[in-house]
């Protein structure tokens, strides 16, 4: 039976129809992501719970848990049955659980408001980069993605963004950050109830190429099977590659403020400003990469040069954590040229991992991407519940050259994916036998 919210499409949409769902996709994991973001507020939340750093690691661990398990749930569930019909409901489920966490008063409220909201929104999220894959065609996935990516990176931007403007508004009150989660999480969330829609069965089992140009590569009477996913040595490249890679990226998503005011000993606001110039320029480098990636059909030239720009970043700025006197302006810079990076090599490497999965069954995106969402909390777990003790022991400077080592690790990982390094030369035009011969 099909519920009333749920518009199933027939036939591969085009034009504006097709750019309207793909933005409301990127709308909810926007939505999705901004309502997880709580690192800005971190250290008022330290003070006014009276909690510690690896306490407040245990709890978002834990949390972190949930949602790792709820991604996996969700990308089976979205495989079978549908999108739309998963994420919209869950999605004002999300915005409610916001509203809940005003009323934490203690550690043990946070960590049970925490698993609830991490648990609905790894279900409701799971859906989106399925989406994304359903509503692009494969000579513009890599920029599609890149969009998608605005969600998780965007919402660090949108939530540091915010924090650093209200905080002092509403005296450093942390609540207030989670009061304006909720209102704008709702309103955005009965835009897209009425914006989105689904992709057929037998839609979504074809490999587009194009708006109109699509393959059919699995026969339909039989069931997808993830062995298909695990039996290729392509996947497992990308499954450990970026579990190594996001190391980093976790480590400045949760902890980029907490580590740059212990550090440095700077304020909230001035380590939120630093944090937003490292996402703004990120958000760009995902776009702009993701543009050109689609158009010279690579993915792996640019996945590559941008994790070895990473590295030569992230190696300067964990020698900038051991010095005094070091600039706002500088860490500006530092920050948001490692952003760039970042961005260069992370679009790219979605619309492979995207492709390599569809070349085994179009029909386990949503399975393949369930994995992802877990691996990348699987990750975020062993950072809440190490990070603290390394920086307890040693210091943040430590720490960010073990994130560095990660990164290194990530390239050999490269060499293992499908696709090629150089764009395909133009076939020659056929030449007329007579005139060949003449």
């Amino acid at each position: 039976m099909r519920l009333s919210y749920v518009r199933e499409l027939d036939e591969y949409p085009t034009g504006a129809r097709r750019m309207k769902i793909l933005t409301m996709a990127v709308l909810a994991i926007l939505i999705g992501s901004y309502e997880g973001q709580i690192a800005p507020v971190v250290p008022l939340l330290l003070k006014d719970l009276n909690m510690s750093l690896a306490t407040y690691g245990a709890v978002s661990g834990t949390a972190a848990v949930a949602g790792a398990i709820a991604s996996i749930l969700g990308g089976r569930l979205t495989d079978r049955i549908g999108r739309v019909r998963l994420l919209i409901p869950l999605m004002a489920l999300t915005a409610v659980c916001c509203f809940a966490m005003t009323l934490v008063q203690s550690p043990r409220d946070l960590l049970i408001a925490r698993i609830v909201l991490a648990f609905v929104d790894g279900v409701a999220m799971a859906s989106t980069a399925p989406l994304i894959r359903d509503f692009s065609p494969r000579m513009g996935r890599a920029q599609a993605f890149g969009f998608w990516t605005w969600g998780p990176v965007g919402a660090n931007f949108l939530a540091a963004a915010v924090a650093a403007w209200t905080l002092p508004i509403f005296d450093d009150s942390w609540r207030s950050q989670f009061v304006i989660m909720g209102c704008f999480s709702l309103v955005i969330s009965v835009v897209i109830a009425f914006n989105i829609a689904d992709l057929s069965p037998e839609l979504r089992a074809r490999i587009q190429h194009t708006e109109r140009a699509a393959t059919q590569v699995v026969d339909l009477r039989q069931p997808p099977r993830i062995r298909s996913l695990f039996v290729r040595r392509n996947i497992w490249a990308h499954v450990i590659g970026i579990s190594l890679w996001l190391v980093l990226y976790i480590t400045l998503s949760l902890f980029g403020q907490t580590m740059l005011v212990g550090a440095l000993g700077i304020s909230s606001a001035e380590a939120s400003t630093i944090m937003a110039a490292f996402w703004s320029l990120n958000l760009i480098t995902l776009i702009v990469t993701g543009r050109l990636s689609d158009r010279f059909q690579l993915r792996k030239p640019f996945t590559l040069g941008g994790t070895i720009a990473a590295v030569l970043v992230t190696a300067y700025l964990a020698v900038s954590l051991g010095q005094e006197g070091v600039s706002t302006g500088t860490l500006m810079v530092v920050g948001a040229l490692l952003g760039g990076s970042l961005g260069i090599a992370y679009a790219p490497w979605m619309a492979n991992y995207s492709e390599d999965a569809e070349d085994a069954d179009p029909r386990l995106q949503g399975t393949a991407w369930g994995l992802f969402g877990f691996l990348t909390k699987g990750i975020a777990v062993i950072g809440l519940l190490v990070i603290p003790h390394v920086v307890e022991a040693t210091n943040w400077q430590t720490w960010l050259f073990v994130a560095l080592g990660c990164l290194v690790l990530f390239i050999p990982a490269i060499l293992l994916f499908n696709g090629p390094w150089r764009r395909a030369a133009p076939v020659p035009a056929a030449v007329a036998v007579g005139k060949a011969e003449g």
